[in-house]
């Protein structure tokens, strides 16, 4: 949007690469995702086959900006053996809820539905990233 009304001033300051729009062919953004409503709650993260990491966040919270990239990194590394979704608290404060989640960031590893794992507060990657061995491990 930035680039297109700079160029309409005349003031072309981006080469035309830089606006353009790069489009992944990895998997990983397939594993990570952010929950849009109940219902996709339901369908993608309740009904899952594979082992999925729940990021309760809000993004006013400081703490789970810094979280983010290190779940982001940890879920790329694992293959697809793991999914990572995103619940905002305040868009979907009723899920929240039914988690008793009382402060961000929250961790929950859920399999067939059920919470497997639960871990609270920004975490530095080798905690994170052990946890979440463990949580595979445990629930294949």
């Amino acid at each position: 949007m930035m680039c297109s009304i700079l160029q309409k001033a005349g003031q072309n300051l981006f080469p035309r690469v830089m606006t353009q729009r790069l489009v992944s062919t990895s998997g990983v953004h397939n594993e990570i995702f952010k929950v849009q409503s109940a219902e996709d709650f339901e369908t993608k993260v309740k009904k899952s086959d594979k082992v999925v990491i729940v990021d309760f966040f809000a993004t006013w919270c400081n703490p789970c900006k810094m979280l983010t990239p290190r779940l982001e990194s940890i879920v790329g590394e694992k293959a697809g053996a793991v999914k990572l979704a995103k619940v905002d608290i305040d868009e979907h404060s009723e899920l929240a809820l039914d988690y008793e989640v009382a402060a961000v960031p929250v961790l929950m590893a859920m399999k067939g539905g059920k919470v497997v794992n639960r871990m609270v507060g920004l975490q530095d990657t080798d905690k994170l990233r052990a946890w979440i061995d463990k949580t595979v491990e445990d629930n294949k």
